[in-house]
């Protein structure tokens, strides 16, 4: 009997938070609908989920309405697909159950950076890297290997004493062996071959004294005097090699930063220099680590825009790879704010799908998960339960699903 007392107190407890919040989120509908414009559908639709999720395991995804991949559905021809990133650590979590319920397409963090699978010449680490690949397999996955060629290099790589000799045999040997360990795996289908070769300034991104820093030690290797953009010669080299030994791998140039004007320039510059030495290159790929009030801010939709319509006009596909929407600025960090930037960078994908291929990755499923926590980039809080920004997107998912069925 006391257990019983104990169950309905529990129980009553329950019930009232629900009431409280329902009161308190139900008053204030209609003020933040006049201020953010915002649907009182998607504030109704967040508070059910809210309140089913006080009664609920605290971590366990609670989640309303149809799923993404319901929505879009992967298939080899789309030309827009949706992904995600899940990190080996974080399989048997409930990130794990999100990625299984909303996503086909799978992009592990940081399981295949050289940090990870050759931290020195000769020595090699496929643990991490070989269990997400069989266990996009075993599911059915898609995906995409990040950023091989990257800052986040060997210690080895760092330090300062590296000749160019050395560095070039130590990027032949990483990629040509990553690109033959899965040239079997026919559903792995892209690969990120260079990441954050250029600066917000349109310089190339270069090493820094010391190990431990976020440098590039890679531009060591020299420079392709015979070209006015002076390239440097590790970027053609690690597409050569992956087009060798990875023949089934659609390769990306992949870059960070906003829409800075200078670093595009030369971006685009670099993925022209690729293709006019008949160099396989089949995508720009943008990280899209963004605050929430980007697509505000004058110029950024409007390059967005013009980015990919470059892009496509070059037939290559176009890919947001990492995205966040930080919440880290006091005027503008509210879920409001957030899901209006992801709603917008999702529906400038979905409106240049009918133009050529697009993809959106976004990056972790837990605002724990990411490297900068306290910006609360993503979807989901740290008890995994979705915010705004899941419905934003889920929103322009629906509306683009219902214009393939007309």
């Amino acid at each position: 009997m006391k257990i019983c007392r104990n169950f309905m107190t529990s129980l009553h407890g329950i019930q009232r938070q629900v009431f409280l919040a329902a009161n308190n989120w139900l008053t204030s509908i209609r003020m933040r609908q006049r201020r953010t414009g915002f649907s009182p559908v998607l504030w109704v639709t967040l508070l059910c989920t809210q309140a089913v999720s006080i009664a609920a395991d605290n971590h366990a995804p609670t989640l309303q309405g149809d799923r993404f991949k319901k929505l879009v559905p992967f298939r080899p021809t789309a030309q827009f697909i949706i992904g995600a990133t899940l990190n080996y650590p974080h399989l048997g979590t409930p990130a794990e159950e999100i990625f299984e319920n909303d996503f086909q397409v799978l992009t592990p963090g940081n399981a295949f950076k050289q940090t990870a699978v050759h931290p020195r010449p000769d020595v090699w680490g496929w643990k991490k890297a070989d269990a997400m690949v069989e266990y996009a397999k075993e599911h059915g996955y898609t995906m995409r290997l990040h950023a091989p060629i990257s800052p986040q290099c060997s210690a080895w790589a760092e330090e300062d004493h590296r000749t160019p000799k050395e560095l070039l045999q130590n990027l032949e040997e990483y990629v040509a062996g990553l690109c033959d360990r899965y040239k079997g795996e026919k559903h792995v289908r892209w690969v990120d071959v260079v990441n954050e070769t250029i600066t917000r300034e349109g310089k190339w991104f270069g090493p820094k004294p010391g190990v431990g820093k976020w440098q590039n030690p890679w531009t060591q290797i020299g420079f392709d005097e015979s070209h006015p953009l002076r390239p440097p010669i590790y970027i053609k080299r690690t597409f050569e090699i992956a087009s060798k030994h990875g023949p089934h791998l659609k390769l990306l140039f992949n870059q960070h930063g906003g829409m800075e004007k200078p670093m595009w320039d030369r971006a685009k510059a670099t993925v022209d220099y690729l293709r006019d030495a008949d160099v396989q290159i089949d995508g720009v790929g943008w990280q899209a680590h963004v605050s929430a009030g980007w697509e505000r801010i004058p110029g950024n939709m409007q390059s967005l825009d013009r980015l990919i319509r470059w892009t496509h006009a070059r037939d290559l596909e176009f890919h947001v790879t990492e995205n966040t929407v930080w919440m880290d600025d006091p005027r503008t960090g509210t879920q409001e704010a957030q899901a209006a930037t992801f709603r917008a960078v999702v529906r400038k994908l979905a409106e240049h799908s009918k133009r050529g291929v697009v993809v959106w990755n976004v990056w972790q499923l837990c605002d724990s998960h990411i490297q900068r926590p306290q910006k609360k980039g993503t979807m989901f809080d740290d008890a995994f339960q979705a915010k705004l920004s899941y419905y934003a997107v889920q929103e322009v998912l629906r509306r683009y699903s219902a214009t393939q069925k007309e």
